[in-house]
């Protein structure tokens, strides 16, 4: 008995430490991978209908999501924020709410989401297939980068759509907050607008875009990085399509919080 809870604490311990060690070299082998995107990105104009086509993906494919979740985050925010305000006869103020919490922090955040779920589990899929069918093997053997032809495009493509998207989001969300504003909270159109062009402050718009490019580069590249080190056959594909989804997830989570932190923290 006391042999086996010696051999379990020893496993739980050595998977930990696989664990961590995993983590490091992904997280190694993201930042090369990155480095490696930004010397072949001087080859961006050669490589402009690849580019063109991942943005096609990235923002018209995913338009309608992207518009339900917008419209629907600025209605529940107007709602929470107006019911609570309401029996102070604040809900006018909702405005300046809405839109601070849009352009902070929401509005990348969800993008983000919404893009890691839609683009980034795509591309780890697709360069995955293609790693474990040696399609990259035979790229490398004809002295093609799959860097170059396949990553490049990719990040380039998701770091301009994200932050396009995030302003799609925040005009979507002040639009969905304006309903609710309007016949919900007896809040004037004239009204709620005016407190939004109030509240619409500088610092927090360019923050907001900083991280959703920030985003945007950094899902791109843990999913195609996920994607190039996929084995084994179509079990592999699957689990580095998940591994792509949460490791974004949870990065998205830490770099939008550092982010924070480093323009507003004091």
């Amino acid at each position: 008995m006391l042999e086996k809870i010696k051999h379990t604490i020893i496993n739980f311990i050595r998977d930990i430490g696989a664990n961590t060690l995993n983590i490091i070299a992904m997280m190694g082998y993201c930042m090369l991978l990155f480095l490696e995107v930004v010397y072949y990105s001087k080859a961006a104009f050669e490589k402009r209908r690849e580019i063109l086509k991942q943005m096609y993906y990235a923002g018209v494919k995913t338009f309608i999501v992207v518009s339900i979740v917008a419209l629907f985050t600025g209605m529940i925010l107007a709602l929470q924020t107006g019911l609570e305000l309401k029996p102070y006869q604040q809900q006018a103020l909702v405005g300046n709410i809405i839109i601070a919490t849009l352009t902070r922090e929401m509005a990348p955040f969800v993008t983000a989401i919404i893009l890691i779920a839609a683009v980034g589990s795509t591309m780890a899929a697709e360069i995955g297939t293609m790693t474990v069918s040696e399609e990259i093997d035979a790229l490398e053997m004809m002295a093609i980068s799959p860097v170059k032809f396949l990553v490049m495009p990719r990040v380039i493509a998701l770091a301009i759509m994200l932050p396009v998207a995030t302003i799609y989001t925040n005009l979507l969300g002040s639009i969905g907050g304006g309903i609710v504003a309007y016949f919900q909270l007896d809040v004037s159109f004239d009204v709620y607008y005016t407190h939004i062009l109030d509240s619409l402050h500088f610092k927090a718009t360019y923050v907001g875009l900083l991280k959703a490019l920030v985003f945007g580069m950094m899902v791109s590249t843990i999913s195609c990085a996920n994607g190039l080190r996929a084995t084994n056959g179509a079990l592999g594909v699957g689990k580095a399509t998940r591994n792509s989804v949460v490791s974004s997830f949870l990065m998205v989570l830490i770099v939008g919080y550092y982010i924070t932190a480093l323009f507003y923290g004091k």
